[in-house]
This record gives C-alpha cells, structure tokens and sequence, in this order.
C-alpha cells in the first residue's frame, strides 16, 4: 500500500491532471500580447498555464515606451520553481531579449524534460524594427530553434533568421520553411498574415517532408496587437492536450481567425493596433450591461409564441411579438415545435431584436444551442428536456432559467439545480400542449407554497380566468404565461393590453 509522507498526498489521492502549458515571455502592460495574451489563450483553449516572466514593458495600442529585463539568475530561479514542481507539459517562448536568457533556458529544458517546445521567435516589432542583434540571432540559431518541436516565425522574423531574405511568395515562405527547418527544428510554421501577394492570410507548416497552407480569410481591423502570441500559445495548449502538430496548427488558426473576426470592431485605447478578445464575449458583455437582471416581476405577463397562430392570422413572429411587447408584455418566450434550426435561429435573432429594444427578457424554448447562438437572454426547459444543472453549466450564470413544475417535489429541485423561475400548470385544460396534466389552482397554490423561486402559471388562462388565478394569493405567484389569448387573436396587441389591465386590476384587488 502507498505509504503518505507527512504534507505529501499519495498518488492514489492525486486528481485529474489537466493539461500544462509554461510561458516564458515579456509582461505587456497593455495585455495585449505577450504573457498576458498567452495566459488568456491558454485560457481560452481549456489548458493551464503558468508564466517565467523574461522582461516588463511599459505598452500600449500606441506603442513601447519602456522596457525592463529580468536579470538571468532571477529568470533561472522562475524557471526552476515551476519545471520542478509542475512538470508542465509543453513549454512556449515568446520575447527572450538576450543570449543569457535563451542560455538559461536551454540549460534548464535539458535539466527539466517537457513533450514539447514552442518557439515563438520574437525578434521584430510590428513596424518592422529588428530588436535582435547579431549575437541574438545567433542563440536563436546555434541554442534555442534545435531544441523547438516547431518554431512559429512571422514574415520579418523568418528573413532575419536566414540573414535578411526577401519573401514575397508563397513559393518563398515555401522556400524559408525548409532553410529553417535545417537549422534544426522538427517543425516550421512561416506566417504569412503581412504576405503583400496573397488575398488570403496563408501560413505555410512544414514538418521535414511536407509542406501543408492554412488559409483563412483576411480580417481587415486594427485589433491584431497579440495574434502571433496567442497563435503560438493555442498550439502549445492543443499539444498539451495531446494533437499532432498539424491538428494543433490547424485548430489554433481556426481559433485565432474566429477570435479575430468577433473582435474587428471592439474599442481598446486610441492607437493603430488594439487588442482583440481572446473570450469572445466583450461584445456581449457591452450589450449585457444596458440590461436589467432578471426580477421576478419579468413573468407579470409572460408571453410564449405559436408559430401555427401566427401563420393562420398571416403575419410573422417578429410582428407577433412586436405587437405583444409594445402591448404590455413583460418577458416573451419564443417556442417553436416544426422549424428547422435555422428557420428558428433567423426567426429568434428578429425576435430578440424586438425585445432588446423595448426593455423585455427574451427567451428560447428548450433549444440551448439556439439561445446560445443568438445570444438569447435564457430558456425554458421542461422536465423531459435536459436538465437544469446541465444548462447552467452551458449558459454560464448571467444567462435566465426556466423549467416547468407540476409538483412541490420538482420545485424543490429547480430551486437546487439552479433555475431562475418556475412555470407551473397547466392551470387549466389547453389545446396548445399535448398529454399535459391539468394541476388546476390547488395544484398550482401548492407549488407556489413550496417554491423557493418565483412562479408564472401556466395553462389555458386568459381574459375569462386569468383574476381567480391572479387573486389566488399564493406567495411567490407572479404572474400568468399566456399562448392562445394572444396569438390566436385577430389583434395580437388590443389583447395584451386588455389581459395586462385585468392582471394589474386582480393584483391591487389582492393587496
């Protein structure tokens, strides 16, 4: 049996071991680039990464204006704490600003054996200044690039490598590829982002037998600060995950052009190169803070569409929901049974635009992947649907919850599970859902008596019995979902203003 030493788990104790990456590079003060774009990336690709930080700079979206280098013993003291201990999987490299540093470095991967060695080369600023001298180029050359299982080069840095060659060409970059890979390297990847003779942005990989392009589309924007790190930091996160190096090149670009794309037109200081957002979700945040948090007095009229309602009084669901929003509506759930996906995304994204600009939560029935594609506000889900617990964990906890109850039992579950609110009913016999339970207003003040969460009921409730059920008195009742009363209508907005009156009216009658 595994014995413990005293402060020491055994190995029968250890966990999961999750996948590791080292960066050892430059501080961007901007954190744009260098450690602080690869820690996001590493991030961002579901790996752990930890830092040997070689220099701090003083940066912006306009420019460097200072640099600071870490002395050799302190850089080799960074080193020894993490290779010791950590024993991360791949290591990457990115600004080394002198021959001791890079001597350090090899010194300490020969002590310390990793799966891999990244090697980002950066040796040319953005504005085409070599920062690597002679003797720099050389530690490259004669130290560092023999050791690297692949070396990620950008236009300038691959002419410096081979003494200032011009490349112009694919056929070039073609050409540079293997001249680097002769220094010693068991993989070359040129990237041809700033290729002046190409439409497309090209990167060329060559493993020493084979040459294979990565094209893309090229993404016109200013925020492009940090894309060689972030590239070079998505390799080594996918081959701490276990992929070839083609698979890791291939997902990485993948992951750097969407990146890229979602980022075009973000805003991050005043200069000519910005940042772009590694978690793709600044845009989404922006939108999110002019939000309002859900309340429970969202579910005061709660609004589910029909599709075959709307189709049979001729208009569309975005008019439909137009007209329920602008008559009093107070959260609106889009359910749609026969669409195809995409019929349901386009129709979905119109709707939220409705809703955004008046103010009301919008939700999407059931499909996950539908809200999370048009950035919906959240779902309702029923009890055969997936759980509450899984969707959380999708959504993340900004995102709103629903889920149907018919029981004290299942509300006691939404609430543990993580649900936001709780649809409760049917309250009445309805012809808009199949085999649904009738619960009645016993059924529903029993649920609303043991709910930890807010209620909407839910079921066949309308102008004609929407007041027993709103001066029920049950705690927690908010208010009333409604299909047919609003979309089985010749006039989708006089009917919500209508139910909204008589709900108001029930609510002061029961205060």
């Amino acid at each position: 049996m595994l014995q413990e030493e005293e402060g020491k788990p055994s190995v029968a104790a250890a966990k999961l071991r999750v996948p590791h990456v080292l960066t050892v590079a430059g501080s961007d003060s901007g954190a744009g680039a260098g450690i602080q774009a690869d820690l996001k990336a590493c991030a961002a690709r579901g790996v752990y990464c930890s830092t040997v930080i070689t220099a701090v700079t003083a940066q912006n979206t306009v420019g460097v204006q200072g640099v600071n280098i870490v002395v050799e013993d302190f850089v080799r003291e960074q080193l020894k704490s993490v290779l010791s201990d950590m024993h991360p999987d791949v290591v990457k490299t990115g600004m080394l600003p002198s021959p001791g540093i890079v001597k350090v470095l090899c010194q300490s991967l020969k002590e310390f054996q990793v799966k891999a060695l990244v090697v980002d080369p950066v040796m040319v600023s953005t504005s085409g200044d070599v920062l690597a001298g002679p003797m720099m180029l050389a530690s490259f050359r004669e130290e560092l690039l023999p050791m690297a299982d692949i070396v990620t080069p950008n236009l300038r840095e691959a002419s410096a490598l081979l003494g200032g060659v011009a490349l112009e060409t694919v056929a070039d970059m073609r050409s540079a590829a293997k001249s680097i890979h002769d220094i010693g390297p068991r993989n070359v990847l040129v990237k041809g982002g700033d290729l002046p003779a190409s439409s497309d942005a090209v990167d060329v990989l060559f493993d020493g037998k084979d040459f294979y392009d990565f094209r893309s589309s090229r993404i016109k924007t200013f925020n492009s600060h940090g894309t060689g790190c972030t590239l070079a930091s998505s390799i080594a996160a996918e081959l701490a995950k276990g992929s070839s190096v083609f698979s890791a090149v291939k997902i990485a670009k993948r992951y750097v052009e969407t990146a890229l794309d979602y980022s075009r037109d973000i805003l991050i200081g005043g200069g000519q190169q910005g940042p772009f957002d590694h978690f793709m979700k600044l845009k989404g945040n922006s939108m999110k803070s002019s939000r309002r948090p859900f309340e429970p007095s969202n579910l005061l009229l709660y609004a589910v569409t029909d599709s075959r309602m709307n189709k049979k009084w001729g208009r569309s669901i975005r008019d439909a929901v137009k007209a329920a929003v602008e008559g009093g509506a107070t959260i609106v759930q889009l359910r749609e049974k026969d669409a195809d996906t995409g019929d349901f995304l386009e129709a979905a994204k119109a709707c939220l635009e409705v809703c955004r600009h008046h103010g009301v939560p919008f939700l999407i029935n059931d499909r996950i992947d539908v809200a999370l594609a048009c950035d919906a506000d959240g779902v309702h889900v029923g009890q055969s649907d997936m759980p509450v617990r899984v969707a959380r964990t999708i959504l993340g906890p900004d995102k709103i919850i629903g889920i149907s109850c018919k029981t004290p039992v299942q509300a006691e579950k939404a609430w543990i599970d993580g649900a936001d609110y709780i649809g409760c009913g049917g309250v009445y016999p309805t012809n808009t859902k199949e085999n649904n339970i009738t619960v009645g207003l016993d059924g529903l003040k029993k649920v609303c008596l043991e709910s930890k969460l807010p209620v909407v009921a839910i079921g066949g409730i309308g102008i004609s019995n929407v007041k027993p059920v709103m001066e029920l008195g049950a705690p927690n009742l908010e208010g009333v979902a409604v299909v047919s009363a609003l979309f089985d209508r010749e006039s989708v907005l006089v009917e919500t203003e209508k139910l909204r009156r008589m709900i108001m009216d029930s609510t002061k009658a029961v205060k």
